[in-house]
């Protein structure tokens, strides 16, 4: 049985103003630093095999400190990447709230698709995919990813058999951890959204 503890990022400085996807640029800002500090404490009393962060800066900065508190070394997980928001890279959110195909994408997760991205479907396989590798070759592994909201909510959606379509009722916030137990037999949610610093 692997533990996974799917960390979201720590906060930004464009957080809640900007669909920044997988634009570059969008680093920890001071209140994000003080995050991921106090999630490297909370991991300190863990025992971690690993520890695993999407490509973005953001994630990267969130991971560092707490695999060198571990005392681990980090390593990039592209399937843990933010799902590619395509054409929608970038913009305000204020602006995309008018957008048809927006509100179609946040209404309908299971069959939408971001305008020259990549749908949640496919987000949620390569995810779901990457947490089964991982089982599958280190059965007791106990792994910290960061990665993303809707990254984790893929996840979470997946180990309970419900529907993409639901991805806003699950609170996925800024610096929380939510974690998973999965073995041969399925996956268990064990705990989601935990928050260790405002």
């Amino acid at each position: 049985m692997a533990t996974f503890f799917l960390v979201r990022h720590a906060a930004h400085d464009l957080l809640d103003r900007v669909l920044v996807g997988r634009s570059a640029g969008a680093r920890l800002g001071e209140k994000g630093r003080f995050q991921a500090e106090r999630l490297a404490e909370r991991f300190s009393r863990e025992r971690i095999s690993s520890v695993q962060a999407s490509p973005r800066e953001r994630a990267v900065e969130t991971a560092e400190p707490i695999a060198a508190r571990v005392h681990v070394a980090l390593s990039v997980a592209p399937a843990a990447d933010e799902i590619d928001c395509g054409d929608w890279t970038g913009q305000p959110l204020e602006r995309l709230r008018d957008d048809p195909a927006w509100r179609h994408w946040n209404a309908s997760r299971s069959t939408a698709r971001a305008p020259g991205g990549e749908s949640m479907q496919e987000a949620q396989q390569r995810i779901v995919d990457h947490l089964q590798q991982v089982c599958a070759a280190q059965a007791e592994a106990r792994v910290v990813i960061v990665s993303h909201a809707d990254i984790i909510r893929a996840a979470i959606l997946y180990c309970l058999d419900v529907s993409l379509d639901l991805f806003h009722r699950l609170e996925v916030a800024p610096a929380s951890i939510s974690t998973m137990v999965m073995g041969d037999w399925g996956c268990k949610l064990l705990g989601m959204n935990e928050q260790v610093a405002a």
